[in-house]
């Protein structure tokens, strides 16, 4: 994590501060979500022991209640819990994981664009530690011009639940990634619109110069980096997203591993055929496993009912 977020950004917020042990985040009290979240990235922190499975998405307790969103202003709302700061980046220790699901962290994202090209976005980030010693991100939510009448442009987006949750009409990230040294540090600037967006989408599409997300923003990011001594991050790692075959295969190891019952692991399982999918040897090892847990816990539940 930065310790001088000041470094990172500066100017445009009238909203609160949050810092755990993970992420450092600027919450909005004006539309109840986060405004912007920064963190630093190493390889060691994508592995760990850290269940999702054991996370749950609540308020923030730092965020006074009346500034705050409820899940059940998520409910019904057609619109998903997407985390700014991804759960994911954060196995390698449940405190972290688990406060990467407070509403503070969280936005109103279109379900298909949270799973699909915004989770594929994710994976690039975190390859990209493979790459370099450090990745620093900045993600947040916009508001940006989408409607226009009579010649005039606005600025028009729902609000979901009963505390009025904003929905962001675009969500952004700010990659700095860097080896150290005399190395330049690769620089990369995206928005893109939160909507549905299809595999044959390219990353590079939705880049942006820095300075007009700048704008967009009214956020001045790294004022302490020398521009002019950056790279450009998508010419020197090809900013390619992982191919949509390979991604159905992670998205379904994935729910594999969170089957609560064996009609669900089955109806998973299934999907590979219908998608004319191959599992790998860890996938059958995991349909295996799992399929032996649920029936160990189902026969454990069975023989408690019998007992009482």
């Amino acid at each position: 994590m930065p310790s001088a977020p000041r470094a990172i950004f500066t100017q445009g917020f009238l909203a609160g501060t949050l810092s755990t042990a993970t992420i450092y985040t600027v919450y909005s009290y004006l539309v109840k979500s986060a405004e912007i979240y920064i963190e630093a990235d190493q390889d060691t922190k994508w592995s760990g022991k850290a269940d999702r499975k054991k996370s749950h998405f609540k308020p923030d307790p730092n965020v006074p209640s009346k500034f705050s969103s409820d899940n059940k202003d998520f409910l019904k709302s057609g619109w998903s819990r997407g985390h700014m700061a991804p759960a994911g980046n954060n196995k390698h220790d449940q405190q972290a994981m688990d406060e990467t699901f407070y509403l503070s962290n969280i936005v109103p994202q279109d379900i298909d664009n949270n799973s699909g090209f915004w989770n594929r976005f994710e994976m690039f980030c975190r390859d990209l530690t493979k790459q370099y010693k450090e990745v620093r991100i900045v993600t947040g939510p916009l508001t940006l011009p989408n409607l226009v009448e009579g010649g005039k442009l606005f600025v028009k987006y729902p609000i979901i639940g009963k505390n009025e949750v904003a929905v962001p009409t675009h969500l952004y990230k700010v990659v700095v990634a860097e080896n150290g040294g005399s190395e330049p540090k690769a620089l990369g600037a995206f928005v893109a619109p939160n909507e549905p967006i299809g595999s044959e989408h390219l990353l590079t599409e939705y880049q942006v110069p820095l300075e007009e997300l700048e704008v967009y923003s009214g956020i001045t990011f790294f004022e302490r980096l020398d521009l002019a001594n950056t790279k450009n991050l998508c010419s020197v790692s090809s900013c390619t997203l992982v191919p949509e075959k390979q991604f159905e295969l992670y998205s379904i190891t994935r729910r594999l591993a969170g089957a609560g019952t064996l009609p669900e692991l089955d109806a998973i399982w299934g999907e590979l055929a219908r998608k004319k999918l191959k599992p790998d040897k860890y996938m059958l090892e995991l349909y295996k496993t799992r399929t032996m847990e649920i029936e160990q816990e189902e026969d454990i539940s069975s023989k408690l009912r019998a007992e009482l």
